[in-house]
């Protein structure tokens, strides 16, 4: 069994993007119920050329399953994101500065106007959910690198393989916009605890 796990670095607006340190955390973890998972971890510059020039790579090591995770920081829940958008930002800038140059706002051209998930999400949800964070199932996953890289992670799945699941995660607690009421967020340690039980869901989902 060999899963990728990804996340991304800083992007404008958020100089600390904790879904690189989940990613580092989740790959490093030695349960016995991961024993027979291989492992990739991958962080993401948050840069659409970096998807480009990354994702056609490591897809090509023919993982069963991808788990990739972003930061919603107006957030306070994890969400298991069900569908990705053909819709692109063209206004907004990725961290290298660059907009997306394309002449309209759809990622393909004459593609439909989403594509859902192929992970299954109840069970997912319900792993996390038994972590003790809050979790939750979302359907809009914007419109910027989060949204563009679940979207073309799904359009190379084959036969229903991988099975690709994009997660985003809020804020962790202690880090937190000054002057913003200060929620309940899971820490580093909860997060990955709970990833944990999302990435051993996945792999089962995976194996039927």
């Amino acid at each position: 069994m060999r899963v990728l796990i990804a996340g991304f670095g800083p992007f404008p607006g958020a100089p600390f993007n904790p879904s690189a340190l989940l990613t580092a955390a989740l790959a490093r973890r030695r349960r016995p119920a991961l024993s027979e998972i291989e492992i990739e971890s991958h962080v993401f510059t948050t840069a659409y050329a970096a998807v480009d020039r990354d994702l056609p790579k490591l897809l090509a090591r023919k993982p069963d399953a991808v788990l990739i995770f972003g930061l919603a920081a107006g957030r306070s829940h994890v969400c298991i994101e069900t569908r990705a958008r053909n819709a692109i930002a063209p206004l907004s800038t990725d961290a290298s500065g660059r907009r997306p140059q394309r002449a309209s706002a759809a990622i393909d051209a004459g593609a439909p106007r989403s594509r859902s998930g192929n992970a299954p999400s109840a069970p997912l949800l319900n792993a996390l959910r038994r972590s003790n964070v809050p979790a939750r199932l979302s359907r809009d996953v914007g419109r910027y690198l989060c949204n563009y890289v679940y979207w073309q992670a799904l359009r190379n799945v084959e036969e229903n393989r991988p099975l690709v699941q994009f997660v985003h995660i809020p804020r962790l607690r202690g880090v937190a916009r000054q002057g913003t009421l200060k929620r309940r967020r899971p820490s580093l340690a909860q997060l990955t605890a709970a990833a944990e039980n999302l990435l051993i869901a996945l792999a089962a989902a995976s194996r039927r």
